[in-house]
């Protein structure tokens, strides 16, 4: 079987979930190739797959990582995002035309979905997010609602387009993207919700303690643990404010800080109680043997965290509609508390971090992690692919 994955390639959360399903897939013997951009590109280097680099298209980012509605729309503008689209396309059909897959596996690209059904291949689509929603601005309010109606009637379509949605997360009442699921009727039977796809699930690797000495983390400290993951403009902002806040942490506190960047070296800096690293590549160990994670309130990290027990403190990417409604829904849950990116300071973080690891709360965390467990959304994804393929 040969399979043609599609992730988008803005930040690292779709490239992440698409490498386990297909080494998984190469466990039985298929062949398989990447097409994606931008920061999903060296992320596919570093795991060694085969690698097609598609045309970038992406979202416009202030300085301080917030998503620029009005520049978006403004720049590249209806005609330039338009032709983007098309040149993904024409260069999804080449690629595609070239590799001959048996399916295509698309994670939140259209142009792949597209491509794939004018050359009538099957295809799976992945998704946290079936309707892109526009923020809300009183000056652009009835410019979202158009958008959002725009986007619900034609994204909607493609997505569906295909012979299945996967939707990688819980089923009810512990949906993370609840709030971005806009899903209709006409579309339901082909949408799955096959559970988050967890690449090391938490009991194959050995105990907290064993994982603590192993990485040279204190037994007697709480360890906190802060990947932070997005596009690199997103991040940027934010790990130059945690930087200067976490190097205040007191010494009772002991802080690893990733900045994401896959295409880096693995050699830590370390500041007294406090380790950043450019990339870590043993991620699920560090989640494992911390006590607390804060990061962006993206969807795979936090159903990574809810699997793996973990206590959060989000801070969503300002103006991330996606982004707002996970952390909204997972504080709902009482996994999460959210920290807006405006008000972060020493205080603020420290004053969180302390509500958070309260004893009732971690206990509420455990039992919510002992039903999440039970939905394998990896091996739900490679058996729904190969029944596609097989079918077809």
């Amino acid at each position: 079987m040969r399979v043609y994955f599609a992730p988008c390639g803005i930040g690292l959360g779709h490239v992440g979930r698409c490498i386990p399903i297909a080494k998984k897939l190469q466990e039985q013997k298929a062949q398989v190739i990447f097409s994606t951009y931008r920061e999903g590109i060296p992320y596919i280097q570093r795991e060694k797959f085969p690698l097609f680099e598609a045309p970038p298209i992406g979202f416009q980012v202030k300085p301080d990582g917030t998503i620029d509605f009005k520049q978006t729309t403004i720049n590249p503008g209806p005609f330039l995002a338009s032709f983007t689209l098309m040149r993904q396309i024409d260069a999804e059909l080449h690629a595609i035309g070239i590799f001959d897959p048996d399916i295509v596996v698309s994670d939140s690209r259209a142009s792949s979905l597209l491509a794939a059904k004018i050359l009538g291949k099957p295809r799976v689509c992945i998704l946290n997010q079936f309707q892109p929603i526009i923020p809300r601005r009183k000056r652009f309010l009835r410019l979202a609602r158009l958008a959002d109606f725009i986007a619900l009637a034609i994204i909607g379509k493609i997505w569906a387009s295909g012979n299945a949605v996967l939707i990688p997360d819980f089923p009810p009442p512990y949906t993370i993207c609840a709030g971005n699921l806009n899903i209709p009727k006409t579309y339901r039977k082909k949408v799955h919700l096959i559970g988050p796809i967890l690449p090391v699930h938490p009991e194959k690797l050995p105990e907290e303690d064993v994982i603590r000495k192993r990485l040279n983390l204190p037994q007697n400290k709480i360890v906190i643990f802060a990947p932070i993951s997005g596009s690199v403009k997103e991040k940027a902002f934010l790990i130059g404010i945690l930087r200067k806040i976490l190097m205040k942490f007191p010494k009772d506190y002991e802080v690893v800080l990733s900045m994401g960047y896959p295409n880096a070296d693995t050699t830590p800096v370390r500041y007294d109680n406090l380790t950043i690293y450019k990339w870590v590549p043993n991620r699920f160990e560090y989640l494992k043997a911390c006590d607390l994670v804060i990061s962006r309130a993206g969807h795979g990290t936090i159903t990574q965290c809810m699997c793996y027990g973990k206590p959060m403190i989000l801070v969503p990417t300002p103006n991330h509609t996606e982004q707002i409604n996970n952390a909204i829904q997972a504080k709902k849950l009482g996994v999460a508390k959210v920290v807006q990116q405006e008000n972060l300071s020493l205080s603020k973080l420290l004053k969180t971090v302390e509500q958070t690891i309260k004893t009732d709360n971690i206990e509420k965390i455990k039992q919510i992690q002992a039903e999440v467990l039970k939905y394998g959304g990896l091996e739900n994804a490679v058996k729904i692919i190969i029944d596609v393929a097989n079918k077809s």
